[in-house]
């Protein structure tokens, strides 16, 4: 898969996305089995009382791009169900206030037949780490997942 590749299937879950996502303004900019990148600009509703990045910001990007990995990937080896989060460890590693660009980079770590643990960071525009954490996936099937 190229790079345009990617950026296709980034445009395409970019036209259904909803949920989280929508609501925090996360853009997709590029996903393959290898590589999930997402990137929002922080505004007014991702920050806490003092004026930063809430921690549930930056645990949500992370969960996201781990979950949208996961999912391309086992996918794209012939899984037919979903991928749902059982771990999510996120570390804060820099304050970051509005106005900011951040960009979230998830890439697999193990991609099982049912479970997968993918490893991703959050970076201001300078490319600092300002969150990096690790979560594990499992791969479930169509009827497992919740009506």
């Amino acid at each position: 898969m190229n790079e345009n590749d990617g950026k296709e299937v980034a445009n395409e879950i970019n036209k259904m996305s909803g949920g989280w996502a929508a609501a925090n303004n996360l853009r997709f900019v590029s996903i393959t089995d290898e590589e999930c990148i997402a990137e929002v600009t922080v505004a007014e509703q991702h920050l806490q009382p003092y004026g930063i990045v809430h921690g549930g910001v930056h645990a949500g990007i992370i969960e996201t791009i781990c979950s949208i990995g996961a999912a391309f990937a086992a996918r794209k080896r012939g899984h037919q169900g979903g991928v749902v989060g059982l771990e999510n460890h996120t570390s804060f590693i820099k304050a970051v206030r509005a106005g900011t660009v951040l960009r979230g980079t998830a890439t697999p770590v193990t991609r099982g037949r049912t479970t997968h643990v993918w490893d991703a960071k959050v970076t201001d525009p300078q490319g600092q780490i300002v969150a990096r954490g690790t979560v594990r996936l499992l791969c479930v099937t169509q009827d497992q997942l919740p009506k």
